[in-house]
């Protein structure tokens, strides 16, 4: 009497726990065995794709077949295609049964293959579901690329979006806050080129965003988030980007902006860069320099009899060595000096003012600009088609230059767009203007009651260049330009003072341009010099 393994297989988990097509099989493999006297050994059930033959209890019948050789005849199932659906990997599985002395055999399509012409019916078997696999993927793949083309996103929401479904069954994607929040103030602060995008990433992932390091460079050149989705080349398709059907996170100019950041197109500002796990005691680690050698100053903790002591100290054996209370109480009394005297404040918003009334002039000016590079791109694209025609360049030349032509056209367009959407900002810049002004005049307690983090940033936001300590007091060669100019004006405003009624400054020729520099983590506005850290102070302390 023969011996047979019996080999149940469906194709989904649905199927094996609903379904009734395992149960089904089962029976007629076993009634087969009976009325064929044939005895059965195991019985295996499957719930995995037939593509390859990387199944658990496949592998498992195998090791069974390979452990106790001459003990079964037959594996048994009821049809070929679930024995399975590719056609090269089913004959070289059927040549390693063979080895073992077992033969398979489907009982709803048994072949006699000591017949030849049966070899050809096998190979029927066997091919059939391996075609009918390909074209199913190949619909699924057509459908997909399709559903991509209207605007579709067709698979897991990148991070700052959730996947959901409409009432009407269709499936789109949304914002999911705070995610999408941080998601977005990553991009803003990238295009802003002053923070390195490793440390960006890691002011992120504080703040709360989840995503791991490499998966952060991939959502900042993710063209999803300007809205659109990015469709990559099929056979004699190009890759194209089309406009999605989700809403946009950022803006298109701000996507290229970051691009062009990450891609080194633009120039690096002065970077502020913060040290992250800076203890209060020495919050100007890092920042100081020892000045005996004008190398970089650390500190550290001495253990006293009941506390500890923090002193800054020289990173090389030089004696330098001075209490931290002493030179950040000395640091403190240098960042008031920049507190803008009684009318000052007043003074240099009404410069502002003035300077961004030329706003709207700039802004014409600009499009202009945009409007001739555009030209420029599409004068260059006809040119190549004219070589083309007159078979002066090759057509995959013509192809990389027309390419190469419209990615420029499509960044600057949504510059240009960017730019035609903007309203009369006069009353927002002036309000944003008056925020600032009074946020310098509280420069003191914004140190004193923000964050290490925001300390340092703002430290560098006024000093881009190391402080040295010497003598109780500090001095640097270089501070912020926005500020050695208010604070210029600040120091003589005593000797020069304004007749009553005069509205305009004698500096106006001081006013630095549009913003200040270098700009740093906490902008609120976008001609603010870092120092609107909203939240330090409580309420009151801001009326």
């Amino acid at each position: 009497m023969k011996i047979a393994d019996l080999y149940i297989r469906v194709s989904t988990d649905e199927q094996a726990d609903k379904g009734y097509s395992q149960r089904d099989q089962k029976l007629r493999l076993m009634d087969h065995c009976a009325n064929n006297q044939i005895t059965v050994r195991e019985v295996h059930f499957e719930d995995y794709s037939a593509k390859t033959f990387e199944r658990p209890q496949w592998r498992k019948l195998l090791a069974t077949i390979k452990s106790s050789k001459g003990k079964s005849h037959l594996v048994l199932f009821t049809k070929w295609d679930r024995f399975s659906r590719n056609a090269s990997d089913a004959y070289q599985m059927i040549s390693t049964l063979h080895k073992f002395g077992v033969d398979p055999q489907a009982i709803d399509q048994p072949l006699d293959m000591s017949i030849p012409e049966n070899k050809m019916m096998l190979a029927v078997y066997l091919t059939a579901p391996e075609i009918e696999n390909d074209r199913r993927s190949l619909n699924v793949l057509q459908g997909m690329r399709q559903a991509r083309k209207e605007g579709r996103w067709m698979a897991t929401a990148p991070v700052g979006y959730i996947n959901k479904t409409s009432e009407t069954g269709k499936k789109y994607i949304d914002f999911n806050d705070p995610q999408a929040t941080y998601v977005k103030w990553a991009f803003q602060e990238v295009a802003k080129n002053i923070t390195t995008v490793a440390d960006i990433y890691r002011m992120a992932t504080k703040k709360g965003l989840k995503v791991n390091k490499s998966s952060f460079w991939n959502m900042l050149r993710n063209v999803c988030y300007m809205g659109k989705i990015y469709i990559n080349a099929y056979k004699k398709e190009q890759e194209m980007v089309v406009k999605g059907l989700h809403e946009p996170l950022i803006s298109e100019a701000l996507f290229y902006d970051v691009q062009d950041v990450l891609e080194g197109r633009r120039r690096s500002l002065e970077r502020v860069t913060p040290k992250l796990g800076v203890p209060e005691e020495l919050i100007l680690r890092g920042l100081i320099l020892c000045p005996i050698c004008s190398k970089a100053a650390t500190g550290s903790p001495s253990k006293g009899r009941s506390k500890y002591y923090w002193y800054y100290h020289c990173v090389n054996k030089c004696p330098w060595r001075q209490k931290a209370e002493i030179v950040n109480s000395a640091f403190l009394k240098e960042l008031c000096s920049y507190i803008p005297k009684h009318g000052m404040g007043e003074i240099f918003e009404i410069e502002l003012n003035d300077f961004f009334a030329d706003n709207t002039a700039q802004n014409k000016m600009m499009k202009k600009g945009l409007m001739a590079e555009i030209s420029t791109f599409n004068i260059k694209i006809d040119k190549a088609r004219e070589l083309l025609l007159e078979g002066n360049i090759e057509a995959d030349d013509f192809r990389t230059i027309k390419i190469q032509a419209e990615q420029q056209i499509v960044r600057l367009e949504a510059k240009l767009a960017e730019h035609l959407g903007k309203k009369d900002e006069a009353a927002e810049i002036s309000r944003t203007i008056h925020k600032v002004v009074m946020n310098l005049k509280k420069l003191d307690l914004y140190y004193l009651y923000g964050t290490i983090e925001q300390k340092r940033m703002m430290i560098g936001s006024i000093f881009p260049e190391k402080l040295t300590y010497e003598e109780n007091t500090f001095r640097t060669a270089k501070v912020n330009t926005a500020i050695a100019i208010m604070y210029q004006i600040n120091n003589e405003l005593e000797t020069n003072k304004k007749e009553k009624g005069d509205t305009k400054s004698p500096k106006s020729v001081l006013v630095p341009p549009i913003g200040f520099e270098p700009m740093t983590y906490g902008l609120e506005n976008r001609c603010s010099i870092q120092l609107s850290y909203g939240g330090i102070l409580n309420k009151n302390d801001q009326n």
